[in-house]
């Protein structure tokens, strides 16, 4: 089994970005203060979800299959959630395709970085 560190192909680049993620956070905690808001999430999103995840796998086969397609499922699925168990499952899903996709970008800055498989 190979183990996998999160890296993403450049050794440092998780702790990078979730060191950027969390410099974010303390920075909106600044600007807006703790903020309890409603979700705004439930079944009323689940017709979207599934459309976004029509097109997510009909992207995958015709080979046209982008992060931005990859994203938009993980969100809608998060949208369409309730349960609050679910729905942090969902985030978290979130938070680490937008990390990947962070990731990708940096290795294409990167000088002689390998190209980006765009998998998931």
């Amino acid at each position: 089994m190979i183990k996998h560190d999160g890296d993403f192909g450049m050794p440092g680049s998780l702790a990078q970005v979730l060191a950027d993620v969390g410099a974010e956070r303390a920075a909106q905690d600044a600007m807006w203060g703790i903020q309890d808001l409603p979700d705004g999430t439930g079944p009323h999103g689940e017709a979207a979800a599934e459309l976004a995840k029509q097109e997510t796998s009909a992207a995958s086969s015709d080979g046209s299959l982008t992060w931005r397609h990859i994203l938009i499922e993980e969100v809608l699925e998060a949208f369409a959630e309730d349960d609050p168990d679910k729905l942090r499952a969902e985030l978290v899903q979130v938070a680490a395709v937008a990390t990947k996709w962070i990731q990708a970008l940096d290795r294409r800055l990167s000088p002689g970085a390998a190209q980006d498989s765009g998998d998931r």
